[in-house]
């Protein structure tokens, strides 16, 4: 039975050994009989055939790289479309919304949403792979990578550490998704008792510990950066290692994982506490992210990372305003390809249908019904437009110079506001007057697009490609048909490369591909402002500096500066303090990563999904086909957002089927 078994493999040469039995407990796989398993399919080669030259062994290596999350992709990353940020129709022409459901009420333990820890039966339900199975496959790699008689030392020394690295984040992917988790140190022999392979939940600390010797281990075996960026870019290198374990230790640390009291009685039938409460060790967690993150940070400039500055990255953009330039800074640095920034991105065109189409605005009466040139409804919230600052720099509740000011009420550009809203056009105060992050990321009614492949001017009177065509109802931007429409009158601009075009002489929609951007330095920058602010008892010059430094890049003054000089009375000492800085951070993070995935699992870490989440889904009257009528606060969906949604469910028949493991808490 055993060296049958060891003889299955994938239909693409990607080979497994009896990881079935490793992860049943896991999968629930009732239906699988024992006559299933004594069937051998005739002519299958061995794992000895997997591992018996290089070549093989690179298609193996290739196979557990093929497990990674494919993040950025809403039919398979919860991010994209499982939170507060977007709101999406149910029915979207050539993609799957499923993920909408998770904030849609739709999550349950009989095919849970997102699943990556166990298969289904349910092709409808399946779209993500088990990751167990990307583990066990880590695994066998890593156990028979010494067979190839023809891979230099140096070659599998680099193989073993992206695989150690593929290992890490799987994990670290199920431990952020479903909080403890069992770890899948080796792969159990066949021969194993059934008690053996009843895998627990294991403590917190003894997760990350563990996550973290595979990464140590990676980053002692990966290049400072890959060796032939044109063909290895995104493959696991050792700036992404140390950056995924100071990420990793920052969640550790947050409220949701470091001594969170909402968990103090999950203990399994060991009487194992799975969630620590240690409060003396709540302050050793920070200093140990913080640490990680400067090692992080240093090592990535290192290695010639820096922030995007669109300005250098784009020199014949020289004659561009000095508004398009700021509003192209935090734009650029999610889209434009392999920038100086972007640490780790995830480079598989994997989007059906192209993000960007859904995030392009219809800007010629040719689109909206037509073909692939416009999807036009990836809708950020109306929270989403209210959360990014005034050009003050500051939250509109903490701007003196907004107080009493009508965000409703209409007001017309003129020549001063040409380059973020078309002169001469009527909008509402709310578009008026925002930091340049809001206008590199949102499109609304009326506001300019610079791109569409016309780089070189940013105020051209052709309407047919600067200008947000006018998305009232009835309009060329307006709504079309519910699935190629926005649900709350806005667009994230922001994901959209400036050089994709959307053509007004035929239909089809030509996007510049990007790495969907997983990790920047931008982002590293605002997670060792966070921990160094938890670490000290007030704020200082050293916290003030990664933050100041990401503000400085779209125009911003610093945050003491800044509250000091145009905050409301009670607020002007705000940055001051501890809690107020680390309000400030979070706002920030918000800001600068939107439509990034961060906010999903921000807010999750930080213990603040139930406030934020729990707010109705607001947008404009789309239906409205006057300004009167358009510009109507609109209640789009009221989200119940509980505790037990912090983690995801796992599949009841998993959890019947394997004794030993405790379902997430809640479910």
């Amino acid at each position: 039975m055993k060296n049958r078994i060891k003889q299955m493999m994938t239909e693409k040469g990607k080979f497994r050994m009896f990881f079935l039995y490793l992860i049943l407990p896991f999968l629930g796989l009732g239906m699988f009989s024992c006559d299933y398993l004594n069937v051998v399919p005739e002519n299958i080669p061995t794992v000895e055939h997997a591992f018996r030259n290089r070549k093989e062994a690179q298609n193996y290596k290739y196979g557990c790289l093929s497990f990674m999350p494919d993040v950025g992709n809403m039919v398979v990353d919860p991010a994209m479309l499982g939170g507060d940020e977007i709101w999406i129709p149910e029915i979207v022409d050539g993609a799957s919304t499923r993920l909408r459901g998770i904030i849609a009420g739709e999550q349950g333990t009989d095919n849970p949403l997102a699943n990556y820890w166990a298969s289904q039966r349910n092709s409808q339900t399946n779209v993500v792979r088990p990751l167990w199975t990307g583990i066990s496959d880590c695994n066998i790699f890593l156990e028979n990578i010494d067979e190839p008689f023809d891979l230099q030392d140096y070659e599998r020394d680099k193989w073993i550490g992206e695989i150690l690295f593929v290992k890490a984040y799987l994990h670290y992917w199920l431990f952020r998704q479903y909080g403890p988790i069992p770890l899948i140190r080796k792969n159990n022999a066949i021969a194993d008792k059934a008690d053996v392979v009843q895998q627990y939940r294991e403590p917190v600390d003894s997760c990350v510990n563990y996550i973290i010797s595979l990464l140590d281990e990676a980053a002692a075996l990966l290049p400072l950066t890959v060796d032939e960026p044109t063909i290895d870019q995104g493959l696991p290198d050792r700036c992404i290692a140390l950056a995924l374990k100071a990420e990793l230790l920052t969640l550790a640390a947050s409220p949701l994982f470091n001594c969170n009291p909402d968990y103090a009685d999950y203990v399994d039938n060991r009487s194992v506490q799975l969630f620590p409460q240690d409060k003396s060790q709540e302050k050793a967690k920070w200093e140990r992210a913080a640490t990680a993150l400067k090692a992080a940070i240093d090592i990535a400039r290192e290695a010639g990372y820096d922030l995007y500055d669109f300005r250098t990255a784009y020199p014949a953009g020289a004659s561009l305003s000095d508004e398009t330039k700021l509003a192209m800074q935090v734009r650029g640095a999610a889209t434009d390809v392999w920038n100086r920034e972007i640490i780790w991105g995830n480079s598989r065109i994997n989007n059906n249908p192209n993000l960007q189409i859904m995030c392009n605005p219809y800007i010629n009466p040719s689109q909206g019904n037509n073909g692939n040139a416009g999807y036009s409804n990836y809708a950020p919230a109306l929270q989403i437009i209210e959360q990014f600052y005034t050009d003050n720099g500051l939250p509109i509740e903490d701007d003196a110079e907004w107080e009493g000011r009508d965000v409703w009420q209409l007001r017309t550009a003129e020549a001063d506001h040409k380059q973020y809203i078309r002169q001469g056009y009527q909008t509402i105060q709310l578009h008026f007057n925002r930091e340049p992050r809001f206008y590199g990321a949102i499109c609304f009614d009326g506001g300019t697009l610079f791109g569409n492949n016309r780089i070189t001017q940013d105020n051209s009177t052709d309407a047919n490609y600067m200008w947000v065509a006018e998305m009232k109802f009835g309009q060329t931007g307006g709504w079309a048909v519910p699935s190629r429409s926005s649900l709350t009158g806005y667009l994230a601009k922001k994901m959209i490369h400036y050089r994709s075009l959307a053509p007004v002489a035929n239909t089809t929609y030509v996007a510049i591909n990007y790495a969907f951007p997983l990790i920047r330095l931008g982002d590293l920058y605002l997670l060792y402002a966070e921990a160094l602010n938890e670490l000290k008892e007030a704020p200082d010059a050293q916290v003030y500096e990664y933050i100041d430094l990401i503000r400085a890049r779209t125009g911003l003054e610093g945050v003491v500066k800044t509250w000091n000089e145009h905050a409301v009375a009670d607020k002007k000492n705000k940055p001051l303090t501890r809690e107020g800085m680390r309000d400030i951070i979070r706002r920030e993070r918000l800001n600068e990563l939107a439509f990034e995935g961060a906010r999903f699992w921000d807010l999750r870490r930080w213990k603040l999904a139930e406030e934020y989440i729990n707010r109705p889904i607001r947008g404009l009257n789309v239906m409205g086909g006057t300004a009167a009528d358009y510009y109507v606060e609109t209640v789009l969906y009221q989200p119940l957002f509980e505790k037990k949604d912090y983690f995801f469910p796992v599949r009841t028949q998993t959890v019947i089927y394997n004794l030993n493991l405790l379902q997430s808490p809640g479910w």
